[in-house]
């Protein structure tokens, strides 16, 4: 394995698992329904980067058969405890040779991208397109690169005014405030346009691309995401 999930600790692990649906949290999964009701035709999942479960459990409630996998078995201890009927499997990196279900309908990238290296992303994304059965989609939900150099709802980057000046591929920090863990995180900048050659490389197309931004009468109190997205959402499938 040739990156590293920051989260591979238990005291990150049991931080992230009281993370909730709200706050900045919230624009991402907002609208997840209705764009797996567009573009999925079938309820075979993979949850690829599942942590503690949160994504699987999401999907499980919208009708999916849901396979969750992730590198850090502190992670999957929380996932397989809350949810004993889930199926949470620990995967070296992207081998997935130990799946059972040869294909998906869908696999769901929840933040799993955010802090793995460049070369990395374009090898995953190949072999995640390959677990794709013939009308499947991966639904790739990233960070924005603007949300490390502004202020949010659930977290903070103004300690790293360095963050300003990263370019694809650097290293960004940033702070979760919606748990008690205020170490920053380490992710990898990467672009719409980064993104793009990656899906190339990878023999992937994307047939979406969606920046949630909020509406500003949730009930939150919203800093920024009114006006800039913090997130990213691509649907994709395999290149024609």
């Amino acid at each position: 394995m040739d990156f590293v999930n920051c989260y591979a600790d238990a005291s990150r692990a049991d931080a992230y698992a009281t993370l909730e649906f709200a706050n900045t949290y919230y624009l991402a999964y907002r609208d997840l329904p209705a764009i797996l009701a567009e573009h999925v035709t079938g309820t075979r999942a993979l949850d690829f980067g599942c942590g503690t479960g949160r994504s699987s459990r999401f999907l499980r409630k919208l009708g999916f058969n849901v396979t969750g996998v992730d590198v850090s078995e502190d992670m999957l201890r929380i996932a397989r405890g809350v949810d004993p009927s889930g199926d949470y499997r620990l995967v070296p990196g992207d081998n997935f040779d130990e799946l059972d279900v040869e294909t998906f309908d869908l696999v769901l990238s929840a933040f799993t991208f955010d802090n793995i290296p460049g070369a990395t992303k374009a090898r995953i994304f190949r072999d995640l397109g390959k677990l794709l059965a013939q009308n499947g989609v991966i639904v790739s939900l990233v960070s924005s690169p603007e949300i490390y150099t502004h202020e949010w709802a659930s977290f903070t980057t103004k300690d790293f005014p360095e963050n300003a000046s990263a370019r694809s591929g650097d290293v960004v920090r940033i702070v979760v405030t919606d748990h008690q863990d205020r170490r920053p995180v380490e992710d990898v900048l990467w672009t719409d346009e980064s993104y793009g050659e990656i899906y190339r490389e990878a023999g992937l197309q994307a047939i979406q691309v969606l920046k949630p931004l909020a509406k500003g009468d949730e009930p939150y109190a919203w800093l920024n995401e009114t006006r800039i997205a913090p997130w990213v959402i691509y649907v994709l499938r395999r290149g024609k």
